[in-house]
C-alpha cells in the first residue's frame, strides 16, 4: 500500500512538513540531491525572452531553479525566485506527465525545487515555464513567515537575518549594493595606483586607534593577542618596505565598546597611504571617491537619505575646526594660549569641561557638541589639535594643530586622514605620551608598539594615510539608517 500524508495527525505546519518529508524519501529517495544543472537562471531567462509576445509558445526547453515563494490552484502555477528574479511555473495535464504532477501536494511554500520546461508567455503577459520535470532539491521544514508580517519585528530581522533577505526586497537590494560598492572601492583604488595588501587580524601590541580591543590567548605561542582595533601601523611599516607607494587594505576591524546605530563591535574599513602625498591629496582622493561610488549605485552624485538630498559632487566644503567652532559658539580657540584659559573660556559658555583637559581636548569636545550636529552635506573638517592626533603632523606655523581632516556627512564622521607623521624621534616621543595617558586611565595592558617603531627609525617617506568606515558609508548611499541595516550578521544579545 503507498503510503499517504494524514495532515489529522496534527495541525502544526512543521510537523506536516516532516510527514512529507518522510514519504518524499519513500517515494523519491533523495530530498535533497547533489546533482542538480539549471541551464539558465531566472534574470538571464527575463532578459532573453524580453521581447516574446503575449500569448507566444516557444520550442526552446530550459531548466531553472528556485525557492517556491507562492502557489495557486493546488500548485498548477507557483512562483519560484533565485537570487535574481521571479518565474512562474505552470503544471497542467495536457503538457506536464502524471510523475511530476504526482509532486505538487508534497511542495509547500519555501521548498527548492528544479523546472525543466518550454518558455512560454501568458495571455495576460506572464512569462512562464511549462513544466516537463519537477524536481525536488531542498525541502524546508520551517514555514516561511506569511509576506512580511512575520518579520515585523526588527530585533527579528537582524538575528534572522536570512529571513529577512528572503521576505524582504529593500534588505536583498541593500547587501547586494554593499557588495557593488566595496568591489567599487577596490576597483577604484587599484585604477588610481594602489596595491592591496592583507595585515593580520591578530596582534601582540595593540594600537593604531584609541579604542578597547577584543582579547584572545595563542596556546601554541603561550601570547596574549588583541583582535585588531586598525591596521594602521602595519600598513605604514609597508610603506617603509618599498613594496609600493601607494597601499590600501579593506579590513575587518574589532573594538570593544558600545553598540548602537553607527556603531557594531567588528566593522569594515578601507585603509590606505600615500607616499609623497598630504593631508589635501587625500582630501581630493575622498571627494573622487565617493563620488564615482554614488554614480556606480545611483547613477548621480545626489543621494536620496531620509528626507534630505546628499550631494557627493566635489569639491566638498573645508573649514578648519578652530573656524567652525568660533563660527557656532563665538569662542576663538586660536587666540587662547593656556589649557587653563581654555577651561575656562570654554565652562563660561556654558559646556561641562574635565579639570584636567587640555586645550585640544576643549576645542575637539566643544565641536562634538556644538558642530558635527550641523554637518549634513560632504565636509572636510581640518587642522585637529594636536592633542588627540598623535600620528599628524603639525600645521606650519600653529604647532597646537595637525595636517590631519575627518570627512563629515549627515552630521557623521566617515573618513579620517593625516599628513603621516615619519620624524621617528617626534613619533616615539608622543607614542610614550600617549602610554603614559593610557597607563593613567588604568589601560595596563597598552604596550609600546617597538616593532613599529624600530621600522619608522628605518626611514618612512612622508605620506598622507586614509581611513574610511565603509558600513556608514553604505548606510549613506543605501538610505539606511541603522548600521545593522548594512551588516548581514550584526552583533546581538543572546536571544532569551
Amino acid at each position: 500500500m503507498t503510503e499517504t500524508l494524514d495532515t489529522t495527525l496534527s495541525s502544526d505546519v512543521t510537523e506536516v512538513r516532516a510527514q512529507k518529508l518522510k514519504l518524499l524519501r519513500a517515494q523519491i529517495g533523495d530530498v535533497y540531491p547533489a546533482h542538480f544543472h539549471r541551464t539558465i537562471t531566472n534574470a538571464e531567462l527575463a532578459e532573453k525572452y524580453e521581447g516574446l509576445e503575449p500569448d507566444a509558445v516557444t520550442e526552446d526547453v530550459v531548466t531553472v531553479a528556485g525557492r517556491v515563494f507562492s502557489s495557486r490552484n493546488s500548485g498548477m502555477f507557483m512562483d519560484i525566485r533565485d537570487a535574481g528574479a521571479k518565474i512562474q511555473i505552470f503544471s497542467h495535464k495536457d503538457t506536464t506527465p502524471e510523475e511530476a504532477r504526482a509532486l505538487l501536494p508534497m511542495v509547500d511554500i519555501g521548498d527548492i525545487i528544479g523546472v525543466t520546461g518550454v518558455v512560454r508567455r501568458t495571455k495576460r503577459g506572464e512569462l512562464t515555464i511549462n513544466a516537463q520535470e519537477i524536481t525536488m532539491l531542498t525541502k524546508a521544514l520551517l514555514p516561511m513567515p506569511e509576506k512580511w508580517h512575520g518579520l515585523s519585528d526588527v530585533e527579528l530581522r537582524y538575528r534572522k537575518r536570512h529571513l529577512d533577505i528572503l521576505t524582504n526586497e529593500d534588505s536583498k537590494l541593500r547587501f547586494q549594493q554593499r557588495a557593488r560598492i566595496i568591489s567599487g572601492i577596490r576597483r577604484f583604488m587599484e585604477e588610481d595606483g594602489f596595491m592591496e595588501v592583507e595585515t593580520p587580524m591578530l596582534h601582540s601590541v595593540y594600537g593604531g586607534a584609541t579604542a578597547e580591543p577584543f582579547k584572545t590567548h595563542h596556546n601554541t605561542l603561550k601570547l596574549d593577542m588583541y583582535l585588531r582595533i586598525a591596521p594602521e601601523l602595519f600598513l605604514k611599516r609597508t610603506l617603509v618596505s618599498g613594496l609600493a607607494d601607494k597601499v590600501f587594505e579593506v579590513n575587518r576591524n574589532f573594538r570593544n565598546e558600545g553598540v548602537s546605530t553607527r556603531h557594531n563591535p567588528e566593522f569594515t574599513m578601507m585603509e590606505c597611504y600615500w607616499a609623497y602625498a598630504d593631508y589635501e591629496d587625500i582630501m581630493d582622493l575622498v571627494e573622487r571617491l565617493f563620488s564615482s561610488l554614488a554614480m556606480s549605485i545611483h547613477g548621480s552624485t545626489d543621494v536620496t537619505f531620509g528626507d534630505k538630498t546628499i550631494s557627493f559632487a566635489g569639491p566638498f566644503k573645508r573649514v578648519p575646526m578652530p573656524e567652525a567652532v568660533k563660527d557656532v559658539t563665538g569662542i576663538d580657540f586660536l587666540a587662547i594660549k593656556t589649557d587653563e584659559e581654555a577651561r575656562a573660556a570654554s565652562r563660561a559658555a556654558g559646556f561641562e569641561i574635565e579639570k584636567d583637559w587640555t586645550w585640544g581636548e576643549c576645542l575637539a569636545f566643544i565641536f562634538e557638541e556644538k558642530v558635527e550636529g550641523t554637518l549634513i552635506q560632504p565636509s572636510h573638517v581640518t587642522h585637529f589639535p594636536k592633542d588627540i592626533s598623535p600620528f599628524a603632523k603639525e600645521v606650519p606655523g600653529e604647532p597646537r594643530l595637525v595636517e590631519r581632516f575627518e570627512t563629515y556627512c549627515n552630521a557623521w564622521e566617515v573618513g579620517n586622514a593625516f599628513s603621516e607623521l615619519n620624524d621617528p624621534e617626534e613619533q616615539r616621543r608622543r607614542m610614550v605620551e600617549q602610554l603614559e595617558q593610557a597607563h593613567a586611565r588604568g589601560e595596563k595592558e597598552k604596550q609600546l608598539d617597538d616593532d613599529f617603531l624600530d621600522a619608522i627609525d628605518q626611514g618612512m617617506p612622508p605620506a598622507g594615510g586614509l581611513g574610511i568606515g565603509v558600513d556608514r558609508l553604505v548606510m549613506l548611499l543605501t538610505n539606511a539608517p541603522s548600521i545593522r541595516d548594512v551588516i548581514l550578521f550584526p552583533a546581538r544579545r543572546k536571544a532569551d
